[in-house]
């Protein structure tokens, strides 16, 4: 079954908002095992909605249209849905009740406009929308199921959880859809291509592999998708069990869940083992990245964001000579800042950064790009220069994940 997710509203178009709601109904879509032919974000205009409609009901099985269902004026998708669905708009005394309910609740008063919310198109089944006045709609057309759900997040993501996708389960015969994502770091997309070229060209053909790169990182994704979920599992885990003889110096671990951030975390708690972070270039990134994870607090300790060379010296004791003769920017510095978090707050690891993110070069010699990444391990402390290149974001990104790996191999290292 392929579906078609269509978001209403200027706002997405103008970069106001950002588009969430695709991408999690997406996500939830595939989960059940239906694919999405295509993501369309729309103006709030009815000549475009009913285009939009027109069109994904040529393409797909299945249409969730999101957006464009509150009490204002400009709202309107309801409107739109009765013209193309050739109905009328009748009043749903269940819904004014669940409305009414809902205002007691919060001592609103009930007016006209929020009567109107229970206005819905005759030929459609009204979705009880637990966290909102706007009722979900769902049309059958033409062997094609519609459905239009409000704009805002949290009463979409109910509407889907509760009614969309368990109806959705009722309706259609879903085929099982299962990815398997391996995480790599340290090696680019087209040398781990090269590396694996064998192993993917002998994939079973309802086995899809997908490259998904970022700055410093690369995610495998194996995709399989048939009637057979025990023979999908068995296949993938064999799949799975080849790749990881071709590339096991890169592979850090599985599932997106499974990021570097995480597996740093596994091994510092197993080894009972803490962390510290002093930042220059990334400006915390790292640290960000680290306490993204629940339960951080158990291995670090705290990070200090020397951005000011003043601070290096006062708060890390990086010897003012040493900047003076190796330069900010200097394998030195990285290993006084490591060396300096590490005794500061008397850690097992620390990492530090200091390199030119740009767009210019400071005070310094070193090119835009050019980051020192240093590790302070229990025994000793060293340090790696690179060049990560423009813009800006991409070397504090690349610089944060170098790191984390210099860091998970060094703890490897010392069982």
């Amino acid at each position: 079954m392929n579906a078609e997710i269509i978001t209403i509203g200027d706002e997405i178009l103008i970069g106001q908002i950002l588009d969430s709601n695709s991408k999690w109904i997406a996500s939830e879509l595939n989960k059940i095992g239906i694919s999405v032919y295509q993501i369309t974000s729309i103006q709030d205009d009815k000549k475009h909605i009913l285009k939009a409609l027109k069109e994904a009901e040529n393409n797909v099985d299945i249409i969730i249209v999101t957006g464009g269902l509150g009490p204002t004026k400009d709202d309107i998708t309801k409107l739109t849905l009765v013209e193309y669905f050739d109905d009328e708009l009748i009043l749903n005394q269940n819904v004014v009740l669940q409305i009414k309910a809902m205002f007691a609740k919060m001592n609103y008063p009930f007016t006209e406009v929020n009567k109107n919310q229970a206005l819905v198109p005759s030929k459609c089944i009204p979705l009880t929308n637990e966290f909102g006045t706007a009722p979900g709609m769902w049309f059958n057309h033409r062997g094609k199921v519609v459905v239009s759900l409000p704009g805002v997040p949290n009463e979409m993501k109910g509407l889907m959880e509760r009614s969309v996708l368990p109806k959705l389960k009722e309706t259609f015969q879903l085929p099982f859809i299962l990815h398997k994502t391996i995480l790599t770091y340290g090696m680019g997309e087209s040398m781990v291509a090269e590396r694996i070229e064998k192993w993917e060209d002998n994939l079973p053909k309802f086995v899809k592999l997908a490259y998904l790169p970022a700055y410093g990182r690369l995610r495998l994704r194996l995709t399989a998708k048939g009637e057979d979920n025990g023979l999908l599992k068995k296949t993938v885990n064999n799949e799975i069990e080849k790749l990881t003889k071709l590339i096991p110096d890169i592979i850090v671990g599985f599932e997106d869940n499974e990021t570097l951030e995480v597996v740093i975390g596994e091994l510092l708690t197993r080894k009972k083992q803490t962390l510290a972070t002093a930042e220059s270039c990334t400006g915390g990134n790292i640290a960000k990245k680290i306490t993204s994870i629940a339960g951080s607090s158990n291995y670090f300790v705290g990070s200090i964001v020397a951005y000011h060379a003043s601070v290096k010296i006062n708060e890390l004791d990086v010897d003012r000579e040493l900047i003076t003769k190796y330069s900010i920017v200097s394998s030195q510095v990285a290993e006084a800042m490591a060396k300096g978090i590490q005794q500061k707050f008397n850690t097992s690891y620390a990492i530090a950064t200091t390199g030119n993110a740009g767009p210019t070069v400071d005070n310094t010699d070193k090119t835009v790009g050019t980051v020192f990444i240093a590790i302070a391990t229990p025994t000793t402390v060293f340090s790696e220069e690179f060049f990560f290149g423009k813009p800006r974001e991409k070397v504090i990104e690349r610089a944060s994940n170098k790191a984390l790996e210099l860091l998970r191999k060094e703890i490897l290292k010392n069982k």
